[in-house]
């Protein structure tokens, strides 16, 4: 079955280059070239990835992400511009799943979007509910609450919290998180994993003793302070 893809860029060159190359690979292109009509697109079509730039005309992708943050939580993979970590940094904080810089190897692209699809279309095999404190995460329908009300996380955030909370006091290695989370290999002054347990460290807040429940384990990694 076909992966239905929308791409959000103004370069309609390198629009076109993307849809030659993913076509074959099994991938339904659609596409949208300013932040208005991407966000109109995104919203109104079912899309199993969204590939977003950063640099846009009406909206940037800033602002794009935002919007459909409120209303979707379907992957995004922002394209950045090569070296700029503010760019990545800053769309994972707002709510990306993962970044890869312009221009893009499309083999490397083609990676991403098999990773990301790996981890949000695989068929559970066993899919407890966890609970801790006053978090509850329904790891089937993948649903967390907070306090009884619901919580809302990207699909990165949550296969974080998934992963910590099923071994609670267990350290988990940058390495570990990314493979799991990110789907792909951590590489040297990745800061991706930082950034997304930091959001979910602000959405969560303190466990019972006011301390924060995701732990920094030094040099290593994080675990789950229950």
């Amino acid at each position: 079955m076909n992966s239905n893809i929308l791409i959000v860029d103004d370069d309609t060159e390198l629009t076109d280059l993307i849809t030659q190359y993913l076509t074959p690979e099994g991938f339904n292109i659609s596409a949208a070239h300013d932040g208005e009509s991407g966000i109109k697109k995104a919203l109104n079509q079912t899309f199993d990835v969204i590939i977003l730039d950063v640099m846009l005309p009406k909206r940037n992708g800033f602002e794009v992400l935002k919007l459909i943050r409120q209303h979707l939580d379907t992957p995004v993979l922002m394209l950045t511009a090569r070296g700029d970590d503010i760019d990545r940094i800053v769309g994972l904080e707002i709510g990306a799943d993962d970044y890869l810089a312009k221009p893009c190897n499309p083999r490397e692209l083609v990676a991403r979007l098999r990773a990301i699809l790996r981890r949000t279309q695989k068929a559970p095999v066993h899919r407890p509910v966890l609970e801790h404190d006053n978090i509850k995460v329904d790891c089937a329908k993948r649903i967390v609450t907070l306090d009884d009300k619901p919580l809302e996380l990207t699909n990165t955030e949550f296969n974080i919290l998934e992963m910590l909370m099923k071994s609670p006091g267990q350290a988990f290695s940058k390495e570990e998180l990314t493979e799991y989370a990110l789907g792909r290999k951590y590489t040297a002054y990745d800061r991706s994993i930082d950034v997304h347990i930091s959001n979910l460290r602000n959405k969560l807040g303190n466990n019972a003793a006011g301390e924060e429940l995701v732990k920094t384990i030094r040099g290593f990694g994080y675990l789950f302070n229950a």
